[in-house]
């Protein structure tokens, strides 16, 4: 075997007892997981917001930004539902390149997968102590979703994972909401299937163990748009990308449709500042089609305090070293734009 075994990482468990949830998080962590259930079974007409930058790459400017959305739920919360962005791991491509907090808690440093699996439980435990929210993470890796299990609101599997099947199997037994995104090359039906594998009952390996889910009906689309065979990036939140959406849920079967759009990625070109125009385009296909209404639960829109990306290395505070992202002043004026069209 061509690898070099570092060290044995500790369990969850072990993990949990260095930074317990207490009595208070945990109830509000069952709180927010009550309001996001209403809201994916179409008992709440409140618009989900899953917001923040594209990697959690700064334990403090992070809480930063939280506590600013915090200050604008105040005026918008009876509309709008914010699920704060604290992903801590960064799938790649080609697989260079920074790969979140978990990989490296300083991007500066070489990678310290023991100090990383600290660090995002720390980070997350921040988030809901000092914030009171339950945060969003990508499930990159499946094996690793015990370490946040009790804390997190929210899971994405993003377009390089959907097909995976330990992705879809575990998917299957978590018990809050699972945004399947689309794949990189835009095949709607490998979205489809794994969202019905997600909301099944399955027998399976984790962790070491022999488990059996219970099947996630909370399990959901993301749309991200997509790449043709040349390279070129193609959107899928139009009106007729929603409307085929809606045709194709109600042949599934599945339960609770939904669908969360991402405005960046491809969906915006990679064109951070368009995620303003996006979010309009989608809510003016909802005004005029009720169906579509229904089905879009929400937004998945990548921000920062700074506006764009920088080199890691720079330390320019609160900008994405990943993906560009848009400043805090556009993501106010936007959501305020958000609340006053719903």
């Amino acid at each position: 075997m061509n690898m070099i075994f570092e060290r044995k990482l500790p369990i969850p468990q072990e993990v949990k007892k260095l930074f317990p949830i207490s009595a208070e998080g945990a109830a509000t962590v069952e709180r927010r997981a009550a309001e996001i259930k209403d809201i994916f079974e179409g008992k709440s007409d409140k618009l989900i917001l899953i917001i923040g930058p594209c990697s959690a790459d700064n334990a403090d400017s992070v809480i930063d930004y939280i506590s600013r959305l915090k200050r604008i739920e105040e005026q918008v919360g009876d509309k709008i539902f914010f699920i704060p962005r604290v992903y801590t791991n960064k799938p790649r491509t080609t697989g260079d390149g920074y790969k979140g907090m978990l990989h490296q808690p300083d991007p500066n440093e070489k990678p310290d997968m023991y100090k990383g699996i600290v660090a995002i439980r720390s980070l997350h435990m921040r988030a809901l102590l000092e914030m009171g929210y339950s945060c969003a993470d990508e499930m990159l890796y499946p094996e690793d979703h015990r370490y946040l299990n009790d804390i997190l609101a929210y899971v994405a599997v993003g377009a390089r994972s959907v097909e995976n099947q330990q992705h879809r199997l575990t998917a299957s037994g978590l018990n809050i909401p699972v945004g399947m995104k689309n794949p990189t090359g835009g095949d709607i039906s490998v979205m489809m299937n794994a969202i019905t594998a997600a909301q099944h009952k399955h027998t399976f390996l984790y962790r070491g163990w022999e488990v059996h889910s219970q099947g996630n009906m909370l399990a959901h689309a993301i749309l991200r748009g997509y790449i043709d065979g040349y390279g070129k990036m193609h959107p899928n939140y139009h009106y007729e990308d929603l409307r085929d959406l809606c045709e194709t849920y109600a042949k599934s079967g599945l339960q609770n449709p939904a669908l969360i759009v991402d405005t960046n990625h491809a969906n915006s070109s990679k064109m951070f500042s368009e995620q303003p125009r996006i979010v309009k385009d989608v809510l003016h296909s909802c005004r005029i089609n009720p169906d579509i209404k229904r089905l879009v639960k929400g937004f998945m829109i990548e921000s920062y305090i700074e506006d764009g990306a920088q080199k890691i290395g720079e330390c320019i505070y609160g900008k994405s070293i990943t993906d560009p992202c848009l400043g805090w002043e556009k993501t106010e004026r936007l959501i305020y734009d958000i609340a006053e069209i719903l």
